[in-house]
């Protein structure tokens, strides 16, 4: 992780200009400091998911269904729909130790390789309709969320995009549940495993393709934003699963990296 973060910040540089004895020292204190392009801060937090599994798989061995129930719930509640609110009347009235009860983004996500084992294990089938309740009420949550504290603040607030937040929890949710249920012909079952095994590659080389692209003119801000950050979009996952192809037959490179 720490080798693409390099080879990240070598080539964001050269997008921006040739490369300078100053580049180099920059590139390596953004590296030292944590000071990662956009959202890259993904891979902090995959370190500390993967620095608490032996405490993870402590719970896991010794939790029968019931106690991991209690977990996940107390994950909820604390990690995803308390840092949601925290904003909101009258949760902004809170003060003291209250205040620090909720996981941040960092730790809350530790709750998801719970989540993961706990649907893994126990596979809970809930029905079609539940599913896309869930769907539509997180989709409404994360962007209508977003659009009415962006309105109020004048300004881009990312507070209800956040990967922890209830929006995003409730998306998630629904989409499992849908594929739970969906039958799928073997082609798109082979698709959707592909597209799975590439994700982490998708994400890795994500900014480089968004940089590429805006070099060349080629920006979701500019132009209709219902055509053009679907555009992009798609573009970047065909580029960033292109890579994959191309990545995952390099042995190191398949085994350690992606």
């Amino acid at each position: 992780m720490f080798l693409h973060q390099i080879r990240h910040d070598m080539v964001y540089l050269w997008l921006l200009d040739s490369l300078t004895p100053w580049d180099l020292e920059a590139a390596a204190k953004n590296l030292l400091l944590f000071r990662h392009e956009e959202h890259l801060y993904y891979l902090h937090i995959m370190l500390l998911v993967y620095a608490f599994l032996p405490v993870t798989r402590l719970l896991v061995r010794n939790g029968d269904r019931q106690s991991l129930e209690y977990a996940l719930g107390l994950w909820l509640l604390l990690g995803i729909l308390y840092p949601t609110v925290r904003t909101l009347w009258p949760f902004t009235l809170l003060e003291g130790i209250p205040v620090q009860w909720r996981l941040n983004l960092a730790y809350s996500s530790i709750g998801y390789t719970l989540l993961g084992h706990y649907l893994t294990v126990y596979r809970p089938r809930p029905r079609r309709p539940l599913c896309l309740a869930a769907l539509l009420a997180g989709f409404l949550l994360t962007f209508g969320g977003a659009w009415a504290a962006s309105a109020a603040a004048g300004r881009l607030e990312e507070h209800f995009l956040e990967g922890t937040g209830a929006g995003v929890f409730l998306e998630a949710l629904g989409f499992w549940g849908l594929c739970q249920r969906a039958s799928l012909p073997e082609w798109a079952g082979r698709a959707a495993a592909r597209l799975s095994k590439a994700s982490f590659c998708v994400f890795l080389t994500h900014v480089f393709f968004l940089q590429f692209f805006a070099r060349h003119g080629l920006r979701a801000a500019e132009g209709p934003p219902l055509f053009t950050v679907p555009l992009v979009s798609l573009l970047v996952l065909i580029c960033g699963w292109g890579a994959y192809a191309l990545f995952s037959r390099v042995p190191g490179v398949r085994r350690w990296l992606i």
